[in-house]
């Protein structure tokens, strides 16, 4: 997106009453832990943000928050004069996460409706100002949170990510069918771990498979976003709180991440000119 060109409209009231300034809210998803989705989330947010738009990222996953470590951030949120929490601001970003109140190693033991109450106050009691895109960050599965988002605001779709492992792609059509429930448009699918590009010799090293994701978003009628590489520079960059979006984004995975961030305000576009 250009800077001169107007965001996209939400498809509808994105968020109502409770984002008032938010123009689309946006759940990643994995319905599967251990695929990158909160890595995938954290670049596909900064890609968006360099790309002109305003962008915001809520780390929905109570129990193991990635945020802090990821985005390399240690301070606690302020408050603001209307009593609403200030998210903390970090390289074009607007971030919220539980972690940046209990602490790092501090575990949350809360059952469901807690859980569902505590999204519920980080969607309301945040000042998340005027955003053209609010990513969450979903925990893998389709439990409380999911259901709780997907009951409280009108999320514009979901970006599922999966890897090429077929046990991974299993999840991702329960996860898919459970939003297809709860009237949820799924934008597209994203295959994280696709390949490993030796540094070496160059040569495309398949570890999980390949082609899993695309076959899968094929058979479900969604758009494939793309394919994301297997890559330590990847998991080191995030590990030192820079992703590689905002590392290297001339790099291949950071490339990668530009292109499928291109590709999700298309689908979000064609969404909202269609209604």
């Amino acid at each position: 997106m250009s800077n001169q060109e107007e965001p996209p409209r939400p498809r509808t009231l994105a968020a109502g009453e409770m984002l008032p300034g938010v123009r689309n809210a946006i759940a990643v998803t994995s319905a599967k832990g251990g695929v990158g989705k909160s890595t995938v989330a954290v670049n596909l947010a900064l890609s968006l943000a360099a790309a002109g738009a305003r962008v915001g990222l809520l780390d929905a996953d109570i129990y193991g928050p990635s945020l802090p470590l990821l985005m390399g951030i240690r301070q606690e949120p302020t408050i603001t004069p209307s009593g609403k929490i200030r998210p903390i601001a970090k390289e074009g970003l607007e971030l919220m996460s539980i972690g940046f109140v209990t602490g790092e190693e501090a575990p949350v033991i809360w059952r469901g409706p807690l859980l569902g109450q505590a999204v519920q106050q980080f969607l309301s009691q945040v000042e998340w100002g005027e955003l053209d895109y609010l990513l969450l960050d979903l925990p893998p599965g389709t439990g409380d949170i999911p259901l709780t988002l997907s009951q409280t605001i009108e999320l514009s779709g979901v970006v599922v990510v999966t890897t090429p492992q077929e046990v991974a792609l299993q999840d991702v059509v329960r996860g898919i069918a459970m939003f297809q429930k709860v009237e949820v448009e799924t934008l597209g699918l994203i295959e994280n771990m696709s390949y490993y590009l030796c540094p070496h010799c160059q040569a495309r090293h398949e570890i999980f498979g390949h082609g899993g994701g695309r076959d899968a978003a094929r058979q479900l009628g969604i758009e494939f976003f793309g394919e994301l590489p297997l890559e330590p520079a990847i998991r080191i960059a995030g590990d030192q709180g820079r992703p590689i979006a905002l590392a290297a984004p001339d790099s291949p995975a950071g490339r990668a991440f530009a292109e499928i961030a291109a590709k999700l305000e298309a689908a979000v576009r064609r969404l909202a000119t269609s209604l």
